[in-house]
């Protein structure tokens, strides 16, 4: 599995190899110099391939309604319900310009619904469950149902999703796996699957274009108010085939994966689901969640399927890595069969790497875990940079798959990252002057995160993450503080008692901390979260930490960050412009001159 020698074997990963090229301007490109190869002219392709070449493989798993088994469909079964159901949206009239709406959590049929969709060159749109079934107030699902005008609506169970549909002013059909006739007007997905399908469904397939809209995938609002972001077939299928390219083992293994990331966001929509479609994989749909009471569920699918690809974000791991390393037993049989670690989507503190790596040499130290990772958004399918080496630690985003630049402009203190490739968006839908101020002159994506080479004469070596630009802030005295990469460095110092830290001082004179408290952390007395932060702050003052990179406040925050207000993603990750306006009068309070006994102060 992974040895020293898996690393240079060509036939197993792509050496790295990138080109720079410096500009006038002090701005540089980096670019791989392989070429792109051939790819798949629309995602279906990859699911008609399997079917006829390996129909009774594994393509679907989900655990069955006693919770103890699970649901399979092999690859021919999985083309068959394909087939039924896209028919079934030509026999409704589903229009090309309309999209097919999904509203609930990763399943089968949510699945079979999606890939029907494409298969008849109908677009596809998965939205986040937490907009219909967390959320208590479904303004914000309504007026994302009236910017996509739906023709079609699927959720998988009446009861729960469709009260939220209630006044949405669409004039969509309906369409539930479970309780259809609790909504009025609604069809039993049941109906669908029963549909015979005729020549139309391959007709229509083969009249796809690769820049046909495959998909539509709204932003998730750390930026600003959501976008619609256009995904064509030529982004998702370049996308993979640049994967395939680099990481090359994907050729020789079929990737068999447990994961719970949504497909409403591109992580496990794009890069995990297409991943698996386009080498013939297995994907064992996770009914659990990094949160308290669903991560044991992931732990149970983890134990029993023994993944060979683990995708995750931090939070994730926060959150599995307690039970790895309490029982030697399971983190021996989750790990026994994984080719790599992969973690996206946040930085990763450097402490929950050095947790992967041990409780990894405890478990197989004869084979050494491949920690590694990516870069790239929604608007790039999304893949731009990959890790395809062995890593010293985080912090590390790999280099541009080939068929991709990466430019590096100057902007400030720091390095904006720009991209330009076949798998960069076309634009936003409906949003004219959203996407044009989304592109510079030279017709690059500005994706807002910003960047370093890791070795300067060596850009081989790959990029190092620097934050994003937008969250960056002055202080009052003028100095830039750079948030992401003083945010993970506070985590990981305060590891394992803070689950996450929003950083405070925007045109203050000081930088404050409001913290997370972890799990952990909620079962020991408060007085010692309260001595790490003092210690914390201590150790970077003496360490001579200017200004920009010492807090010397903080608020321990007595109540989760709230997905109804926007403060976390689903995927898991902060979003620190939302949690600062949410609590406002905590970040008064924290800066206060004379703050209360509960901040913790610098001493």
């Amino acid at each position: 599995m992974t040895t020293p020698a898996f690393f240079e074997d060509e036939t197993q990963l792509a050496p790295p190899r990138t080109v720079r090229i410096d500009l006038d301007d002090g701005s540089f490109i980096l670019r791989s110099p392989v070429a792109l190869r051939p790819y798949a002219r629309c995602v279906g392709e990859w699911l008609e391939r399997w079917a006829r070449e390996t129909p009774d493989a594994l393509a679907l798993a989900e655990r069955d309604e006693s919770g103890d088994g699970w649901r399979r469909l092999s690859y021919g079964g999985l083309r068959r319900a394909v087939g039924a159901v896209a028919q079934g949206l030509l026999h409704l009239g589903v229009p090309k310009d309309r999209p097919v709406v999904i509203l609930s959590d990763n399943a089968i049929d949510h699945a079979v619904l999606m890939l029907a969709a494409m298969h008849v060159g109908r677009t596809v749109c998965s939205l986040s469950s937490a907009y219909s079934r967390l959320a208590k107030d479904p303004t914000r699902l309504h007026g994302m149902l009236q910017a996509l005008d739906p023709a079609l609506i699927y959720a998988s169970d009446a009861t729960v999703y469709g009260p939220s549909l209630a006044g949405c002013g669409v004039d969509a059909t309906c369409v539930f796996s479970r309780h259809a006739d609790a909504h009025a007007g609604a069809l039993p997905f049941e109906r669908l699957l029963q549909t015979q399908e005729t020549p139309a469904v391959m007709q229509a397939f083969e009249a796809i274009l690769p820049d046909d809209h495959a998909k539509y995938l709204l932003t998730s609002g750390s930026t600003g108010r959501p976008k619609v972001v256009i995904n064509t077939h030529r982004m998702l299928c370049a996308n993979q085939q640049m994967m395939a390219q680099t990481w090359r083992f994907l050729d020789q293994e079929k990737p068999v994966l447990v994961d719970w990331l949504p497909w409403s966001h591109t992580f496990g929509g794009n890069h995990n689901f297409n991943m698996v479609l386009c080498h013939g994989g297995a994907l064992y749909i996770d009914e659990g969640r990094p949160a308290p009471g669903l991560i044991e569920k992931t732990v149970r699918n983890l134990r029993e399927v023994r993944p060979t690809l683990l995708f995750n974000v931090p939070r994730g791991y926060d959150m599995l890595l307690p039970y790895l390393e309490a029982d030697e037993a399971l983190a021996a049989q989750v790990l026994s069969r994984l080719r790599l670690t992969f973690y996206a989507a946040a930085a990763l503190a450097p402490s929950t790497w050095q947790r992967l790596e041990a409780v990894a040499e405890r478990a197989r130290p004869d084979r050494p875990l491949w920690l590694t990772t990516s870069w790239g958004a929604t608007e790039t399918s999304p893949a731009i940079t990959s890790a395809h080496w062995r890593l010293d630690g985080a912090g590390c985003i790999g280099a541009p798959l080939p068929g991709l630049e990466l430019k590096l402009v100057p902007n400030g203190d720091k390095l904006e990252m720009r991209v330009k490739g076949v798998s960069v968006f076309p634009g936003y839908r409906n949003a004219p002057r959203e996407s044009s101020e989304a592109f510079d002159d030279e017709g690059y994506y500005r994706i807002g995160d910003a960047g370093f080479l890791a070795h300067a004469e060596r850009p081989e070596r790959g990029v190092m993450f620097n934050g994003r630009v937008a969250e960056d802030f002055k202080l009052s005295s003028g100095t830039w503080v750079s948030v992401g990469t003083l945010r993970v460095d506070l985590v990981s110092r305060l590891a394992p008692l803070a689950q996450d830290i929003v950083i405070t001082g925007h045109d203050r004179a000081e930088i404050g901390m409001l913290v997370f408290p972890s799990p952990q952390a909620a079962q020991r007395p408060r007085e010692e979260l309260h001595a790490a932060l003092q210690r914390v702050m201590r150790e970077l003052h003496a360490a001579g930490a200017g200004s920009s990179q010492c807090p010397v406040r903080a608020l321990v925050l007595g109540t989760p960050p709230d997905i109804d207000a926007g403060e976390i993603t689903d995927k898991g990750y902060i979003n620190q412009r939302a949690v600062l306006a949410r609590r406002a009068e905590e970040v008064a309070r924290l800066h206060l001159d004379t703050p209360d006994a509960e901040v913790v102060r610098l001493t």
